[in-house]
């Protein structure tokens, strides 16, 4: 089943169907990618991951000649009403004044895209409007979650790879949250110290985290719930975005902590449900090594970022280019006229 607008998902009960219903990728693809890399004046396999990323770009664009022709890095921005506790040092101004810094050019974000050759886009979401405090209430409410899913659900272009990301002050507290919900644990497993808060504020996003999860404790068996009652607008949209790249086959990338969270309980609602995405970066964020290892997933890279806003997954793509650069521009072993281990 194909879901190609949000007109089939309005409920929360469609939307937990299409989370389950997922296509499977391209072996056929992938198949042909690894004959090729056979051929090459190399070693077998001695390009190591990047063979095997070529493959995986072939599977999820379903042709055994994969492009990155059109590459799309979003950022879904939100901000959440659990700032209120003191989980972050900066005020919650600061994620629409950042909004306004990505769409003026001037963060890491638009020179990390330029050079990754990627079209930026950058979707914030009701920025006037924080989420409630998750110590007291639900984050949002059913139609207010269903809607932030559509709102990333229909950012996602016809391209051939997407780049996610996010901002938003407070967020690593609503993932660290969300991924106890999803695997086990409490704040002192998951919550990180973010945007830099010092020991009293990791101490107390930490008792934050363990009061949030206190009280909804009733949806740590139900992924899309605990998204709904943790999480933020723009995890919601995340994880829209990463559904609509798996209904359309669009191989992703993954951020860091805040964006791994986000789209993780996909992996939840359906067996291989993140394959089609790579989680690009292992963030300094404490507790994304966990997240990563429960997935069962490798990070492409691992540089001690911890910035967000789709810039992880944004490098990971010039790594893809030099992928598919070798893929397709190596002489074969006949090309070359160089003799092959079989003679």
């Amino acid at each position: 089943m194909m879901f190609d607008t949000f007109d089939t998902f309005d409920t929360f009960d469609a939307l937990d169907r299409a989370c389950r219903d997922l296509p499977s990728g391209e072996d056929a693809a992938a198949d042909a990618v690894r004959a090729r890399q056979d051929t090459l004046t190399k070693p077998p396999r001695s390009l190591g991951r990047l063979e095997e990323l070529c493959a995986w770009l072939a599977r999820w664009q379903g042709r055994p000649e994969p492009s990155l022709a059109r590459v799309q890095v979003l950022v879904f921005a939100g901000n959440h009403g659990v700032v209120a506790r003191g989980v972050s040092p900066y005020p919650p101004e600061v994620t629409r004044q950042m909004v306004a810094n990505f769409i003026a050019g001037g963060a890491a974000i638009n020179q990390l895209a330029g050079i990754a050759g990627a079209a930026l886009r950058v979707v914030p979401l009701d920025l006037d409007a924080p989420t409630a405090d998750i110590t007291t209430a639900a984050a949002m409410s059913e139609q207010a979650f269903v809607s932030a899913v559509a709102a990333g659900y229909e950012s996602v272009a016809d391209c051939d790879l997407v780049a996610l990301g996010e901002m938003g002050i407070g967020n690593t507290t609503a993932a660290a949250c969300l991924a106890a919900a999803l695997f086990g644990g409490d704040g002192a497993r998951w919550a990180g110290r973010g945007t830099g808060v010092d020991d009293a504020g990791l101490v107390r996003k930490r008792a934050v985290v363990d009061a949030a999860l206190a009280r909804h404790a009733g949806v740590r068996g139900d992924p899309l719930r605990a998204a709904m009652a943790l999480g933020g607008r723009e995890l919601a949209a995340i994880l829209g975005a990463a559904l609509a790249a798996r209904q359309r086959r669009i191989p992703v990338l993954l951020d860091g902590f805040v964006c791994t969270a986000a789209a993780a309980p996909l992996a939840r609602l359906a067996p291989g449900g993140l394959d089609h995405a790579q989680v690009a970066h292992l963030s300094a964020e404490a507790g994304h090594r966990a997240m990563i290892a429960e997935l069962g997933q490798r990070p492409l890279l691992d540089l001690d970022m911890r910035l967000g806003e789709a810039s992880g997954a944004t490098l990971a793509i010039l790594l893809l280019r030099a992928a598919l650069a070798c893929h397709t521009g190596m002489a074969t072993f006949a090309e070359a006229g160089v003799r092959d281990r079989n003679g």
